[in-house]
């Protein structure tokens, strides 16, 4: 019953963030079919790279007729986030058999990573905590794909002046804010914030990763002069 629990716990969670992510899911499948992917193409690859920002790089990519190299180098860059939410998880799922390791992973996006993460540090750890990973990704995968169908079949009637993107910075910007508790988890989200600003505009492929180490070497540092006081 502690499984079922936690579980739900996981999916109502999840379940506000939704409000971002469809919208987000809806654009991936209209700029997929006005790329020139087929209904089914666009459809599977939300379930094989599974990845909101790096699937609408690789449509935009394809219709510019990119090289092959080029589009996977750029998603790639794009995805290598997630190496930072394994790392940051390892402390919690390190116990767990290959077989779950696995599934969580596959399930470990941006919205899922940020609803869990924020369980996993603040409530006591238990060996079904790992549950709670999996209603959030659950719930996440099956709005992605709903979304992305929908997306499919509306092609490319969607509204112009329906520019829906910006909603997921500002789901992100409301799961943050509430987290920032001190001084070196302010200092780690502005330092990031600023460097991931800086870096895009350069045209840095690794800009996204390359900003959440910095961040993450500000909060080490500054948590080292908090305890020196």
């Amino acid at each position: 019953m502690k499984k079922l629990k936690i579980f739900k716990q996981g999916i109502l969670e999840e379940l506000p963030l939704q409000l971002g992510v469809f919208p987000f899911g809806v654009i991936y499948g209209v700029m997929a079919i006005e790329s020139g992917l087929t209904p089914m193409q666009a459809f599977l690859m939300s379930s094989i790279i599974f990845g909101g920002a790096s699937q609408i790089a690789f449509v935009q990519l394809i219709s510019n007729t990119t090289p092959f190299g080029v589009i996977v180098t750029t998603v790639s860059a794009i995805n290598s986030r997630h190496l930072l939410y394994s790392i940051s998880m390892m402390e919690f799922l390190k116990n767990l058999s290959l077989k779950w390791r696995v599934i969580l992973g596959y399930l470990l996006t941006d919205e899922a990573y940020a609803i869990s993460i924020r369980r996993f540090i603040n409530q006591p750890n238990t060996s079904f905590l790992h549950f709670h990973l999996l209603g959030t990704g659950i719930t996440l995968f099956l709005s992605w794909q709903i979304s992305t169908l929908t997306g499919v079949l509306l092609g490319g009637d969607l509204p112009q002046f329906l520019d829906l993107q910006f909603i997921i910075p500002l789901t992100f910007i409301a799961i943050i804010i509430p987290m920032i508790r001190s001084i070196s988890t302010f200092l780690v989200v502005i330092s990031s914030a600023f460097c991931g600003l800086i870096f895009k505009n350069l045209d840095i492929s690794f800009w996204i990763i390359i900003s959440g180490f910095i961040g993450v070497l500000v909060g080490i540092v500054s948590n080292k002069l908090d305890k020196k006081r």
